[in-house]
């Protein structure tokens, strides 16, 4: 008899209980990371009254760890830099109290606790981050996503994603240190900086353009498996630059948010995230001890305090500072006062490196169910406490409250001076830290490389490469902030020329530096020396080749970065188009014309009152054109005859029936462009001539020579109105009529 593996015993076991689990669990309307974390329970070897039970648990986690690559990958899609930078100081004030305020409360409650001092540190990190994918769930089943302080909600956990990256690193050389390290700390921070910089400059400078190239390729599963192996590329980089691979994920999930595939990337990956996510979650369960729950009720009941407290306390404080009302505020810091999967993350790192104490990992997972089974209460109650402030509140500390919030919303203006020197410390880092990339990049790549393929010319070889790779670079570092308008405007004061020379002394020591940097690990110092100061004079001697060259290379770099801008509002302006254009006619209805053929008498010689098309088809009759006459709109009375041309509202299904009517062959004569007629919309506002007035009443046929063939009232449409129809404020006609007169009607 032949044995399944055991993975796969293991995985029909998960999945089979998560399964059931999580459909009582979606039935009670609970968040189904509990019913993930009760199913990890119920399968644990921790737990006695359950029978089945996993095999290799090892196994199990590895799988687990493929959905933290998963789950932060997905995160990064929904991350985006441009968000970052559109968040302004009020989410990043308040996320920035949430991370100091809640990292100092966790590492205080951990000593008052007597717990180690990594315990400390790891407790704090925990209660830092709160659950964007609970808090976005728990909006949404409550109906709160166009509240405005959901904004801010949404803008806090924004950030709050990025101050989880640098917690990994952070916690990572916590990890290897076991200790305090300030300079090893710094350096932790420098390199990460650095790293994201050359991700991200290199990514969006390639990635979208790939992505472009091969669109015509892409088919949904070409580029879920496209998606993944960058995904996968990236967790690989991390590793390899001593970062953990959650961030290599989140990276290269907010690279591919900047793209246009961006939406469909995330929608196809969504399967997979919850898959994977969910044995994650599970595996997370099998970890947590009843007994040490039980054990430890008092830090339990204590953190879970401090989390609830101290989020709705800190967060409102930090939102407030910032410019908030104290209503936002306290609405933010209440719907934030929970812990979730990033604290799992964190405390997994602490056990599995054996930095923490084992009990601190069930501990923080009984914290964040508590936390999230809690929170949409508290988001609900968070009017009702501000009312309740409110009330207590004199009416002299209120009026100092609102004074505050107002005069803090409206500093906004920032003088041209703090202007270039922002701008000059933004270009001097990111422009180090790509040619350092290069350097780096050519010593460790480029070099050996060369050195065994050219031998003898190797190392001149991939001078000459490097130094041509980072000249547009270099040049850039030197001039590309004094191109400015702000620039301009205080090189004019002559106070200012002191210290604009000394940025410029600083960029061409750091330009010089770099070469010599480059040309050191080949030649000796004097030459690398004597080399620089040439190339620099070279740099001036070739600028506007540079010039044009750094400009081809940054104009890539902001079209790929708002790739996904330009095509939503290329789309736009095409629907905006089509919807214009499109056949001249609302809906699904169009203009068509057709010719009265000489054999078609069983309508010859009738008035259009005896044809009845309208009643009998639903159409309505624009326009007669018979010989050099146009009969705009034409009356009731109005008879056919033969080689008319009859230009008729209609639909498809219409059209097909009155081809049946007019004759046995019939086939469109004229397109509606090839009408001197114009279709267009009107909207009734209040001051309308036309409000409440019948169709008849208004008089458009004979004001406009017109014809109303079409009403949009409250989101229902209605073809081809009847004449007693009373126009309403906010009704929209769509009208057909002489093109000079149309325009006149709403006048």
């Amino acid at each position: 008899m032949n044995h399944l593996p055991h993975l796969i015993t293991d995985l029909a076991l998960i999945l089979g209980v998560a399964a059931v689990i999580t459909l009582i669990f979606k039935r009670l309307q609970l968040p189904l990371i509990l019913g993930y974390l009760v199913s990890g329970i119920l399968i644990s070897p921790n737990f006695k009254i359950f029978p089945p039970k996993v095999y290799e648990i090892t196994d199990v986690q590895t799988w687990g760890e493929i959905g933290v690559i998963f789950l932060l990958f997905s995160l990064g899609l929904e991350f985006s830099f441009k968000k970052l930078a559109k968040m302004g100081g009020s989410a990043t004030t308040a996320a920035g109290f949430e991370a100091i305020g809640m990292a100092v409360i966790g590492f205080g409650l951990g000593k008052l606790l007597h717990w180690s001092f990594m315990d400390c540190i790891f407790l704090g990190a925990c209660l830092t981050i709160s659950s964007s994918s609970v808090i976005v769930k728990s909006f949404a089943d409550l109906g709160l996503k166009q509240r405005n302080f959901a904004q801010l909600v949404y803008g806090i956990l924004v950030v709050e994603d990025l101050i989880a990256v640098v917690l990994l690193v952070l916690l990572g050389t916590f990890v290897a240190s076991h200790s305090f390290d300030a300079g090893q700390i710094s350096m932790s921070i420098l390199k990460l900086g650095f790293f994201l910089i050359v991700w991200f400059v290199g990514g969006i400078l390639f990635i979208p353009s790939l992505l472009k190239r091969a669109k015509n390729f892409l088919t949904d599963e070409i580029l879920l498996i496209v998606a993944v192996a960058m995904c996968f590329l990236m967790v690989y980089l991390s590793s390899q630059a001593g970062f953990s691979a959650a961030l290599g994920a989140f990276i290269m999930g907010s690279l591919l948010a900047e793209t246009t595939k961006a939406e469909r990337i995330e929608h196809l990956v969504i399967p997979v995230r919850d898959l994977f996510g969910a044995i994650f979650f599970v595996s997370v369960g099998m970890l947590i001890d009843l007994n040490v729950i039980k054990d430890h009720w008092l830090p339990i009941l204590l953190i879970t305090a401090a989390v609830i407290i101290g989020k709705s306390i800190v967060i409102t404080l930090g939102a407030f500072i910032s410019g908030n009302s104290l209503r936002t505020s306290i609405q933010t810091g209440m719907s934030l006062a929970l812990i979730g999967e990033f604290s799992f993350i964190i405390a997994s790192m602490g056990v599995k490196q054996k930095v923490v104490s084992q009990e601190l990992y069930p501990i923080i997972i009984t914290v964040s169910a508590l936390t999230i089974f809690i929170a949409p209460s508290l988001t609900l109650s968070s009017t009702r406490i501000y009312n309740w402030i409110a009330n207590k509140l004199s009416p002299k500390w209120e009026a100092r409250l609102n004074r505050y919030s107002s005069e803090a919303t409206a500093l906004r203006a920032v003088s041209d001076w703090n202007h270039v020197l922002k701008f000059f410390l933004i270009n001097t880092i990111v422009f180090s830290a790509i040619v350092i990339a290069l350097i780096i990049l050519n010593d460790s790549f480029v070099l050996p490389w060369l050195r065994e393929v050219a031998r003898g010319f190797g190392r001149a070889t991939s001078a000459v490469l490097a130094l041509l790779a980072m000249a547009p670079f270099l040049w850039a570092l030197i001039v590309r902030n004094e191109k400015t308008e702000p620039f301009a405007r205080i090189y004019t004061q002559q106070k200012y020329h002191g210290p604009i020379w000394i940025m410029r002394i600083i960029k061409v020591s750091l330009a010089l530096l770099f070469i010599i940097g480059l040309l050191r690990s080949i030649y000796s110092l004097d030459f690398a020396l004597m080399v620089g100061i040439a190339l620099l004079v070279l740099l001036l001697i070739f600028r506007k080749r540079l010039q044009r060259t750094y400009d081809n290379i940054e104009d890539r770099f902001v079209k790929n970065l708002n790739n996904r801008e330009i095509e939503e509002q290329r789309l736009l302006a095409e629907q905006a188009a089509e919807k214009k254009n499109q056949n001249l006619a609302p809906w699904d209805a169009h203009l068509t014309t057709f010719e009265v053929a000489p054999e078609a008498v069983n309508i010859i010689g009738k008035t259009l009152m005896e044809l009845q098309w309208r009643e009998r088809v639903g159409v309505n009759v624009a326009m007669i054109k018979r010989g050099a006459t146009s009969i705009i709109p034409p009356d009731r009375d109005e008879k056919i005859y033969p080689f008319d041309k009859l230009f008729i509202i209609c639909t498809d299904s219409q059209e097909r029936r009155m081809n049946a009517i007019l004759r046995p062959d019939k086939k469109i004569i004229e397109s509606a462009r090839e009408v001197e007629m114009k279709l267009d919309q009107l909207t009734i506002d209040a001051d309308s001539p036309l409000i409440h007035k019948s169709i008849r009443e208004s008089d458009i046929k004979n004001l406009a020579h017109g014809l109303v063939v079409g009403i949009e009232r409250n989101g229902e449409r209605h073809l081809n109105p009847e004449s007693t129809w009373v126009f309403e404020e906010g009704d929209l006609l769509w009208i057909v009529g002489e093109k000079k007169l149309i325009n006149t009607i709403a006048e």
